[in-house]
């Protein structure tokens, strides 16, 4: 499940924890040494990479204002430094992956050794596009490419994220053809990681499955990952679809913790990442995780979200 490549993966599934996901829209705040304890136990887990924090506005993103300090926090011994090679009592270290809205942050965030992948927020919907970043779609091109030089100066790698990629809840028109179309644009600019974001909990079998079997197999070079929002009677049908058309990079938050409030729905939140571990080990797919340390995080989770 490990690599020194980010890119091409020895085993067959990729999982991103995601605590940055379900901590941000917490209202209150949670204090830095929380926070960092916490993402500490998921380091020990031995996930392939840890979506840990954002690098974006604190007007923004309240919660986030502390994604440096945490970092300073965290365990480097379990976390894997680009350009280097290290393990850990046999268990390969984890790659940190930070959210960026703009160029600023993208800098702020590539001055850390400790972070190998920037994640940010393209989307298909021109309104959430302004919501998210403050840019039109066409303003957020030059931003994207920018940022990409950045990454490839720096050691990192750009991960792109498809906003509102399995439907739009602001009336605007959405089709399979144009998330397509956007995908084509971004792997021309040479973007490598591209996950489809689930943003407001609409996925279905049928356009899970009709974007990644179009997509996977005409871009050979870009591995597709799957970002959903799920009701906790659908995620089953959602992982096989996803997986039965050649995703192999998920993620996932212990308990299902977060989602997007704009789906409106309670019920509506992250992939639980129990439930993707159990899809696993039905379908004999192998995962490389330390099991006591997963325990021992989910029991975590409740002292930090409850």
């Amino acid at each position: 499940m490990k690599t020194s490549d980010i890119s091409h993966p020895s085993s067959d599934i990729i999982i991103t924890e995601c605590p940055r996901d379900a901590m941000q829209g917490i209202h209150d705040y949670i204090p830095a040494n929380i926070k960092a304890a916490y993402i500490n136990k998921l380091l020990r887990v031995g996930f392939d990479v840890i979506d840990f924090g954002s690098f974006v506005s604190p007007k923004a993103i309240p919660q986030m204002k502390d994604t440096a300090e945490v970092l300073s926090k965290l365990d480097r011994e379990y976390i894997s430094i680009p350009g280097q090679s290290s393990m850990t009592n046999n268990q390969s270290p984890t790659k940190l992956l930070a959210i960026i809205a703009n160029e600023r942050g993208a800098k702020d965030a590539a001055a850390f050794d400790e972070i190998t992948f920037l994640g940010y927020p393209f989307s298909v919907s021109e309104e959430f596009q302004k919501r998210n970043t403050n840019h039109t779609i066409a303003e957020s091109l030059p931003v994207v490419e920018a940022i990409q030089g950045l990454c490839l100066k720096k050691n990192k790698q750009l991960v792109i994220y498809i906003s509102m990629g399995f439907g739009n809840p602001y009336g605007e028109e959405w089709n399979a053809d144009i998330v397509i179309k956007w995908v084509t644009h971004l792997a021309g600019m040479g973007i490598k990681i591209i996950p489809l974001a689930d943003t407001v909990g609409v996925s279905n079998p049928e356009n899970i499955t009709r974007l990644f079997s179009n997509l996977i197999p005409e871009f050979p070079g870009v591995e597709f990952g799957a970002h959903l929002h799920t009701r906790p009677d659908q995620w089953k049908e959602k992982i096989e679809a996803a997986y039965g058309s050649g995703c192999r990079r998920f993620d996932s938050t212990i308990k299902g913790i977060g989602g997007c409030p704009m789906a409106k729905d309670e019920l509506v939140g992250n992939l639980a990442t129990e439930n993707m571990v159990g899809f696993c080990r039905e379908k004999n797919i192998p995962i490389s995780l330390n099991e006591q340390a997963l325990r021992e995080a989910i029991f975590s989770s409740s002292k930090v979200f409850f």
